[in-house]
Formats: C-alpha cells, structure tokens, sequence
C-alpha cells in the first residue's frame, strides 16, 4: 500500500541479484528512525564505501604545491640562493682586498684580462673583479632587501589605516600618496642623492622613501573591502579598539598581497640602485655596487674590456628576473582565486 514502510531484508528492499540494499535506494513513503549499518548508510549518502578520504593538505603544503607547478618560479628561487650565498658568504672563501685602493694598485695589474690569477681580471683600479662582483652584489642586495622591507611595512601600516578610518582622513593621507607619486621617482632619487652625502643608510632610506607609495595604495584598497567584513563587524560589537582591528584582522587577512608586492620592491629597489650607480650617485669608492661597477666599464667599453661591463649586468639582470619569477608564483600561490584545486 501507498505510504507503507520498506523494511530492510523484505523482498521489496532486494534487487533482481536478491541483495539487502545494493541499490542503495529507499521507496518513497519510507518512515524514518529505522537504524542503518554503517555500510549501507555510505550507499545512501552516495559515498565510496572502504575508499581512502582525499584531502588536499594544509594550505603551507598547497602553497608549497602550486608554487613547485612553477618551474621558472623555483629556477628563479635557486637563483635567488645562489646569489645570496655568492654574495655574502663567496667573500669568505675567494678573499681580495676590496678596501684599500693602493694595496690593490700595488698586487695587481690595472684593466687586466681574466686570467689565473685573476678569473675576471681587474678594474681600473686594480681591484679582482670577481671579488668586486661579490662586494658590490652585497651591497646591492642589502639594499633590495631593506629598502623593500623599510617600504613594505610603513605602506602597509598607512594604507590600511588610511582604508580602515576611511572620510576625510583617507582621502587627505590618498592625495599625499597621489602627490609623491606624481613626481618620477629617478629624478627624487637623483635630488636627494646630490643633496646629502650618499651612504648605505641614506641610498636604503632614500630608496625606501618612494617605494612605500605602491604598498600603501594596494593595502588601503585591500582595507576597504575588509573593514565590512562579518568577523571586522563582531569585533566592532564586541567592544574591540581600531587598532586590534587593523593589527590583527585586517593586516593579516592582506599577508598574500603583501608577500608578493615585497617581492617586486626587492627587485625594483635593486634596480634604483643600479640606476644611480650607473648616474655616478651611488656609493662613494671604495664601496661599490653592481650599478657602479657598470659606469665604469662604460667608460672603458670602446678598449674591448668587456670584463668590465658583462659580469654585473648579467648579476643585474639575473636576480631582476628571478625576482619577478619568484613574485609571479606567490601570487598564484597565494591568491585564492587563482590556485588550481
């Protein structure tokens, strides 16, 4: 009869085989509170019965995941090791005098060919060119580093509490940010490199001066969209102040924003610095960096010293790209939308 039960082992729960619940299926009218095994239960549900559960991990290992799809991501990575290493620990197996100009006048030939003695010869100064390239590729790498972190953190600081206040307030702190970004930034750099006594610190602080604009404008928009959040709304209620909002809600809720701009200003702070060592802006002698290096062999390209120019454009070069490889992966990594699931 219409609305009777079908009760588990009838003849009318049996398929043509004669098997209790192989078809998983329960006759319309079925009274329910009748307790199910736990196998036939995953037949009802349309769930594999014995199978393995799949799980894509934990987000580390999904972000691990999407960035190793990136082979051009992890060359970019190795590269990135390479020269960090070549730089900063290179100096303590290859050791040259980089320092005291007169000594190394005084051991070595001036402009001279790669050789045994010298594996990428010399400079007009008498400096080993090789260990001139680790020299200067450590100050340009500190540079990139700190400038970048410098701009990252203060950007980020002023963009999200330029968007969290939002009014008056953010459209004052935006129109600052609109007029910085009005002025090119390699001609601020060159006023402020002729007008104070050019030094590591100065170049990291000059440098980090104009690279904070871009961080602050992508956070404060970021802030927008997070600031009507449900979970920003509770802490609201909740009695919460604005700086534990912005501090702990909103700015982490942008760190996938924030690594990846990170690793363009690291990139783009090293290129700075290359253009204003190449303007004869950049560190004072003895001190150098991979910009410097440049203008001097410009100066000596018509002779045929290619040693000169060929070795710290290519390091210039190579990190660049590597940079911006590495940069392009986060950002798939990181970006939600973007991952492949």
């Amino acid at each position: 009869m219409p609305g009777d039960a079908v009760l588990p082992g009838s003849p009318e729960a049996r398929d043509p085989s004669g098997s209790p619940w192989s078809s998983g299926v329960v006759a319309e009218g079925a009274i329910t509170g009748v307790e199910i095994p736990p196998s036939e239960s995953l037949i009802v549900a349309g769930l594999p019965e014995g199978g393995d559960v799949s799980s894509s991990g934990g987000a580390l290992r999904q972000i691990v995941r999407v960035f190793g799809e990136n082979k051009l991501a992890v060359v970019g990575l190795f590269v990135i090791v390479f020269m960090v290493l070549f730089c900063f620990v290179g100096p303590l197996i290859y050791k040259t005098n980089q320092v005291n100009g007169q000594q190394a006048l005084q051991f070595s030939t001036q402009d001279a060919r790669p050789s045994g003695a010298h594996l990428l010869g010399t400079d007009p100064q008498g400096f080993d060119l090789l260990g001139r390239l680790m020299f200067g590729g450590k100050n340009s790498l500190i540079v990139g580093f700190v400038a970048a972190l410098v701009a990252t953190v203060f950007g980020v600081v002023y963009g999200a509490i330029s968007g969290f206040l939002g009014g008056w307030v953010d459209a004052l702190m935006m129109r600052f940010v609109d007029i910085l970004l009005s002025i090119p930034q390699l001609f601020l750099l060159i006023v402020l490199a002729v007008i104070f006594h050019p030094s590591l610190t100065l170049l990291i602080g000059v440098i980090a001066l104009v690279a904070w604009l871009v961080p602050a404008r992508l956070i404060r928009g970021e802030t927008l969209t997070l600031r009507v959040r449900d979970y920003v709304q509770a802490v609201r209620v909740m009695g919460g102040s604005g700086s534990r909002i912005v501090f702990r809600h909103i700015i982490p809720n942008t760190v996938g924003t924030i690594v990846v701009n990170a690793t363009f200003q690291v990139a783009d702070a090293i290129l700075l610095l290359a253009a204003l060592g190449f303007l004869g802006l950049g560190l004072p002698t003895p001190q150098t960096d991979w910009g410097a290096m440049l203008n001097d062999g410009v100066n000596y390209a018509l002779t045929g010293s290619w040693w000169l120019i060929y070795p710290a454009g290519f390091c210039i070069v190579i990190v660049v790209v590597a940079f911006n490889f590495v940069g392009d992966a986060l950002r798939d990594s990181l970006e939600v939308r973007l991952q492949q699931r």
